[in-house]
């Protein structure tokens, strides 16, 4: 019998624990933050790293931006239950900084085994770092609302939530972008 999808992202997240990936970040990290949500979800959000609470909690978005994101996913109705959630990094970056080009490479062979398990029909990259790695060569301020095909896989770049939290305007931009997710997942 087939493995679970679930059962699958099990496998990949002791993968990346056997693999050694990134050792000089998983040193200063409490644990390896996986992704949560629904193995079979139509929506993949992907983020740039785990942040502080992450990091405790080993669960993405689960902070202040995670709060926000809850708010916009009700606004759509959807709970985080019904769609999929994780980080191109799967360690918090030591005091938050930016994941390292290095560190984005490392990981991004296990991010493309995570969407290759769950096969969502639509991927959403929040903020440039994960939008970066999927769609190299766009910018954010130009790209973000506009789904986007590549090989198959619709994609739809958004501003990440943090920044809407300290950027007033950007947060009626961000909240404009999400309320686009119904039409364009009746459009896939």
């Amino acid at each position: 019998m087939a493995k679970s999808k679930q059962l699958q992202l099990d496998d990949l997240s002791a993968e990346i624990l056997a693999d050694n990936i990134c050792p000089d970040l998983a040193s200063g990290a409490t644990q390896l933050v996986f992704g949560t949500g629904s193995p079979d979800a139509e929506l993949v959000f992907i983020g740039e790293a785990p942040g502080k609470k992450e990091d405790e909690t080993g669960e993405p978005f689960v902070g202040a931006a995670g709060r926000f994101l809850n708010e916009m996913l009700a606004m759509i109705k959807l709970k985080r239950e019904d769609i999929y959630i994780t980080n191109i990094v799967k360690y918090r970056p030591p005091d938050n900084r930016d994941p390292l080009p290095e560190e984005k490479s490392a990981f991004l062979p296990y991010l493309t085994k995570q969407l290759a398990i769950i096969k969502p029909k639509l991927i959403i990259t929040l903020g440039r770092h994960s939008m970066d790695v999927l769609l190299p060569g766009l910018k954010i301020s130009q790209a973000h609302g506009e789904p986007k095909r590549k090989n198959g896989q619709v994609y739809l770049p958004l501003f990440h939530p943090a920044a809407a939290l300290y950027n007033g305007g950007l947060r009626q931009t961000l909240i404009d972008d999400f309320a686009k997710v119904p039409l364009i997942l009746e459009q896939i």
